[in-house]
């Protein structure tokens, strides 16, 4: 490029011209998007929803959408530990209750899926009752409204005296890691929860490898669909400065 700027006048302004337009043509990073609406929502990288969530309580509560993730920045009250937790902050691609993110393929058919990669990086406290979630959501159809038969749930860390639905069933080595098994349901939905023995912080996985534990199990079959995949807290009590660093979920 140096030989050409000093080749000729023309050159300089066409070059600069060239480089005013890739300039142009790179996204800016997102602004920080803070949420503090009960079930408040913002889209991140144009392809995945941050939600607030305060399902469980009435406590207030609020979390910074970054560019990348969120962090949870307010977060008050407390719920028994024998019960449901408080809320459950999150980041998801798909549909849920009606709000599916931009360009998702889901829900999609288990059968037509060949593979589902995703990754995610989180930030933890220790002055807070919680577990480190990731959800995948299975249906016999294609819905986008309400909640999916199964529930898969992958705790990636837990913090005080709270554990999965249900009772641990056994222990299974998906995606070359240990984990504790658990299976029950909620009342509306059944739910097979992995347990890490220690807490994971970041990881790059298949989803389908968990999809196929399910089947296993006599959760789904083939014929199911995928509806959502989703990443955050579950918070019983505090949770101020947990964060998802980054989040990414394909479908091929």
């Amino acid at each position: 490029m140096t030989s050409r700027l000093r080749a000729t006048a023309a050159a300089i302004a066409g070059t600069v011209g060239s480089l005013a337009a890739l300039v142009t043509a790179v996204p800016s990073a997102q602004a920080d998007v803070q949420i503090c609406e009960q079930y408040g929502t913002t889209t991140i990288q144009g392809q995945y929803v941050v939600q607030n969530n305060v399902w469980g309580s009435t406590a207030p509560q609020c979390i910074n959408a970054t560019d990348t993730g969120f962090s949870i920045t307010q977060a008050e009250g407390s719920a028994s530990t024998d019960g449901a937790p408080k809320s459950y902050p999150s980041v998801f691609a798909g549909c849920h209750y009606s709000n599916c993110s931009p360009g998702t393929t889901m829900p999609i058919q288990i059968g037509s899926i060949q593979s589902a990669t995703s990754s995610i990086e989180y930030q933890y406290v220790d002055n807070a009752v919680y577990n480190a979630s990731y959800d995948i959501w299975l249906d016999p159809q294609p819905q986008t409204t309400g909640v999916s038969e199964t529930e898969i749930m992958i705790w990636f860390n837990r913090v005080g005296p709270i554990q999965p639905i249900g009772s641990q069933t056994g222990t299974a080595n998906v995606g070359g890691r240990s984990w504790e098994v658990w299976t029950g349901s909620n009342g509306a939905n059944d739910v097979i929860s992995f347990v890490a023995p220690s807490a994971i912080g970041g990881w790059s996985f298949d989803v389908t490898d968990f999809i196929d534990q399910a089947i296993s199990h006599g959760l789904a079959d083939e014929s199911w669909y995928l509806t959502s995949i989703q990443a955050g807290f579950e918070p019983w009590e505090g949770g101020a400065g947990l964060g998802v660093r980054s989040f990414s979920a394909g479908v091929n």
